[in-house]
């Protein structure tokens, strides 16, 4: 396991590290969701045949799995990002290709707009666009911001807890409960970092032409 100091309190972003060749092409980086931890959620795709070699890092948003979990933190998806940057530079990473599930999805694509220099390619998977309509009893993002802060600390969590299920709470009560609240409420409103009008350059949106099969990212 390694680690790297994100805030000025110094606490820390931890992350499981995969050696690869050096001359198998740039770094992975892996990103969970909501309420996830990225080996629990990666590490069987990270270490597959068709993708194993490359240098992997498979790493734990700040107040997720085994990275710290601090009370002050904003837990924004700008935040998340430039937090991931600082980790980024820490390992020495740049223009590395970063996978990920959900909310790590909307953090990379922040992080890609934040730190163009960090990331050469996205592959996401049900990456949260567009804002959502909070609703009490709903899981994950949406029925937790259906909440006020002292409501869900006071305990709607254990609401949240029968509505995820066991498999998703496995890992859901690992995080920081000021992290889980924080990182939904701003996951459902739509940041102006994911906003089209704001997008430019070789990091768009990305919305299918037409139907039929997906092309090659090989």
């Amino acid at each position: 396991m390694r680690s790297a100091a994100v805030t000025p309190r110094g606490d820390r972003i931890r992350w499981i590290e995969l050696p690869g060749r050096a001359d198998a092409g740039p770094a992975r980086v892996y990103l969970h969701g909501l309420g996830a931890a990225s080996f629990a959620y990666f590490g069987e795709t990270a270490v597959h045949p068709l993708l194993a070699g490359r240098r992997s890092l498979l790493i734990d948003l700040l107040g997720f799995g085994l990275s710290d979990r601090p009370a002050t933190f904003d837990y924004t998806l700008e935040s998340h990002a430039d937090a991931l940057a600082a980790v980024l530079d820490a390992a020495d990473v740049a223009g590395a290709e970063v996978i990920a599930h959900s909310m790590g999805g909307s953090v990379a694509i922040v992080l890609a707009a934040r730190h163009p220099r960090l990331v050469s390619r996205l592959v996401l998977a049900d990456a949260n666009l567009d804002p959502l309509e909070p609703a009490r009893g709903a899981p994950g993002s949406r029925g937790i911001a259906s909440y006020t802060e002292a409501e869900f600390l006071a305990g709607g969590r254990e609401e949240i807890r029968a509505a995820a299920g066991a498999l998703w709470w496995a890992t859901m009560r690992l995080a920081g409960r000021e992290a889980l609240y924080r990182s939904a409420v701003h996951l459902v409103s739509r940041p102006a970092s994911l906003s089209p009008e704001r997008s430019s350059g070789r990091h768009r949106p990305l919305r299918p032409a037409r139907r039929g099969p997906c092309p090659s990212i090989a």
